[in-house]
């Protein structure tokens, strides 16, 4: 069984864009493209916890290199459904998406995170939940994170 927390990995862009059946649905300069994960038993307040961390995270230059946050940088965020952020590769060669939320459920969490983005006063555009989606990005840095929560709190991956 996976860990069961709200996955994200957040990449740090210069630009970002995706596409569904060759049509752009959402497209950001600079920012942040949040690849989001919701897996069974996770919550509102994991949703709510993910965005305020997000939002808060300090990963643009400023008097340091990771000093700033998106929205003192004037950032945007390009948020995108990925349920195979879910999956466990410890049996076979085929992955297993058990731990994955009935998508239902999680396309709520998953908006719940572009809103609570958004209420914190940033820029926000997104994919088209579980559509086939092609991903563009020019990652900055490059600056990758993977970012974990459980029980509301941030948690980590490993």
């Amino acid at each position: 069984m996976a860990a069961e927390r709200v996955k994200t990995v957040v990449q740090r862009v210069t630009r970002a864009a995706v596409r569904v059946d060759g049509v752009e649905v959402g497209r950001i300069g600079r920012g942040a493209l949040l690849l989001v994960g919701v897996e069974g038993g996770d919550t509102p307040a994991d949703a709510d916890a993910t965005a305020k961390k997000i939002a808060a995270l300090r990963f643009f230059a400023g008097a340091t290199p990771m000093d700033r946050t998106l929205g003192q940088v004037g950032g945007a965020c390009l948020v995108v459904s990925q349920f195979t952020l879910a999956a466990t590769l410890r049996k076979g060669n085929r992955p297993s998406f058990d731990g994955a939320m009935a998508p239902r459920d999680a396309e709520l969490l998953y908006l719940r995170v572009v809103a609570q983005l958004a209420a914190a006063g940033l820029e926000t555009a997104t994919g088209r939940f579980g559509a086939d989606m092609q991903v563009e990005l020019e990652n900055d840095g490059p600056v990758t994170f993977l970012l974990g929560c459980r029980g509301g709190r941030i948690a980590d991956l490993a």
